[in-house]
């Protein structure tokens, strides 16, 4: 008995489908990093309701940025400047309000207007030159970083910026990034018993977490909409294509010059928005605000997947490598071991998942 298959097309199996998901090492990083702290760290605090908030907020701060770097990195480029840029956005709005004396909600839009105009010179740089976006984006790196320090310098006479809190009370965008959300309900989760309540001082009875900070809810919103857009919209489709091969996806149609100039734009978003959020936190904004933060997002998307030449990634693995470096900054933290041990951490985690990403990339294009 014959089979009307032809030989020349081979199945993929159900066990090599799932090894090539891009999400793969970011679901197995997160299952054994929970289980760790969960076996070590769980009698420190580490998952009551102020140690998840604590890993939380780290974890969402690594994932804002991580999203627009996955874009990025999918369409076949890299932003080493979103550090620098972080710095930057926040004195910008720093030295607009309390220099100057802008209201905060347009220093605000004036910072992510900026940042958005430096994301499209970074993409309009690297279409027009042919220059690899490592290097142009590395001159943006010192360039931004530069002005973070000498602008402050030259007109405050310091390279930190406070007095935006005060300034920002009954603005109506200020809460959009430095407010909480869900207050009510954390309040009554406290009178319930259900989460812990400060048993003296000034804040006596109130609930040790009051509400989800707009950072969090930041992080959310941006990894929902980057995942719809990856996969559900065509303009994802060209993200894979502008990253995959480039002049392949020209000759069928795809805009890739404004492809990549926009991914370039949502990175710089990205950057402006952990920026603003940072400063509403902290009232304040400094020109070392930022610094590395660029390797932390793209090393949170290789482990989630990404390959280093493009086309192939996916939002939720960056968001889960992100979730990783939050909750392994801050397990160390509570299980008493070496803060320094964290950079550690980085570099071989970051090893594993480019060689766990070189074997997937050969499964895919079959070589050896």
């Amino acid at each position: 008995m014959t089979e009307n298959t032809d030989e020349r097309v081979k199945e993929m199996s159900s066990l090599r489908q799932a090894l090539i998901r891009p999400e793969l090492g970011g679901i197995c990083g997160t299952a054994i990093v929970f289980a760790l702290f969960l076996l070590f760290a769980s009698d420190s605090g580490m998952f009551n309701s102020r140690g998840v908030l604590n890993w939380s907020v780290v974890s969402a701060q690594f994932m804002i940025i991580a999203v627009g770097a996955c874009l990025l990195m999918i369409a076949g480029e890299f932003d080493l400047s979103v550090g620098s840029m972080i710095g930057f956005a926040g004195m910008v709005i720093a030295i607009l309000v309390v220099t100057l004396g802008w209201p905060v909600w347009s220093a605000i839009l004036t910072s992510f207007a900026v940042c958005l105009a430096i994301g499209a010179l970074n993409g309009f740089i690297v279409i027009r030159t042919g220059l690899p976006s490592f290097i142009v984006t590395l001159a943006f790196l010192f360039i931004l970083r530069g002005f973070t320090i000498f602008l402050p310098q030259t007109i405050e006479r310091k390279t930190i910026i406070g007095g935006v809190k005060d300034a920002a009370e009954g603005d109506w965008l200020a809460p959009l990034f430095g407010g909480k959300i869900l207050t009510g309900l954390f309040a009554w989760l406290g009178d319930q018993g259900i989460i812990g309540v400060f048993e003296r001082g000034s804040r006596a009875g109130q609930p040790v977490v009051d509400g989800i900070p707009m950072l969090i809810v930041w992080a959310i919103f941006l990894v929902i909409v980057g995942h719809i857009v990856l996969t559900r919209t065509r303009f994802g489709n060209w993200i894979f294509a502008a990253g995959g091969d480039a002049q392949a996806a020209r000759y069928v149609g795809v805009p890739v010059n404004r492809v990549k100039i926009i991914m370039f734009m949502v990175t710089a978003f990205c950057a402006c928005v952990f920026a603003t959020c940072q400063v509403m936190e902290f009232g304040s904004a400094g020109a070392d605000r930022g610094l590395l933060k660029e390797f932390e997002a793209i090393i949170a998307v290789v482990i989630g997947g990404a390959l280093l030449t493009g086309g192939y990634g996916s939002v939720i693995g960056a968001a889960l490598g992100a979730l990783i470096f939050g909750v392994v900054q801050q397990g160390l933290f509570f299980a008493g071991v070496e803060s320094s041990l964290f950079r550690v951490f980085l570099g071989v985690i970051l090893l594993l998942a480019v060689i766990l990403n070189t074997y997937v990339r050969r499964m895919i294009t079959g070589e050896r």
